[in-house]
């Protein structure tokens, strides 16, 4: 009878276990991409000159992840700084931003991105397959089906942000 219950409790856990697996592989991409943006801040030093103010991040194109981010976030310290997540209609809107993130659907202006941003201690995060080496700071990519990250550790050099060694072996470094 005693094995009979360990049994059924192992059982019980293991499913448990195996439910919460299969829901957080149901989660939509918007919200995954959001934790993903934040957590991103943890491993990354940006320069004295920008740790005053908001700390913004500006994100192009997904009402969702926007959505998600001022839900979850805005209310919360960044760095110290006070967090103010705004949604972008237009490049020539963003005046200036700790973080920007563009959506796979606005990549046609990535360029226009790169060129404002390009020496900035702006860390650009992209959603579309290519713009890591063109020059996203960070851009997720799926491979074998699971969600990943590429690095290009030349943009982080070039905009003066600091990156943990540990955020860079958790991604591709392109």
């Amino acid at each position: 009878m005693k094995s009979t219950f360990k049994l059924f409790i192992a059982f019980f856990f293991v499913m448990i276990g195996f439910n919460s697996l299969n829901a957080n592989a149901q989660r939509p991409m918007h919200e995954i991409h959001s934790m993903l943006i934040f957590n991103f801040v943890k491993y990354i030093e940006w320069p004295a000159e920008t740790k005053s103010g908001d700390f913004v991040i500006a994100v192009y194109g997904d009402d969702d992840v926007y959505d998600q981010l001022s839900t979850l976030y805005s209310q919360r310290q960044i760095k110290g700084q006070t967090t103010n997540i705004v949604n972008i209609a237009d490049v020539a809107d963003i005046n200036s931003a700790h973080i920007i993130y563009l959506a796979a659907n606005k990549s046609r202006d990535f360029d226009a991105i790169l060129e404002k941003y390009d020496s900035k201690p702006t860390l650009i995060i992209t959603d579309k397959s290519g713009l890591g080496k063109k020059g996203a700071s960070i851009n997720f990519k799926e491979v074998g089906g699971k969600l990943k990250f590429e690095i290009n550790q030349s943009t982080f050099d070039n905009s003066n942000l600091k990156v943990s060694s540990q955020l860079v072996n958790m991604g591709i470094t392109i």
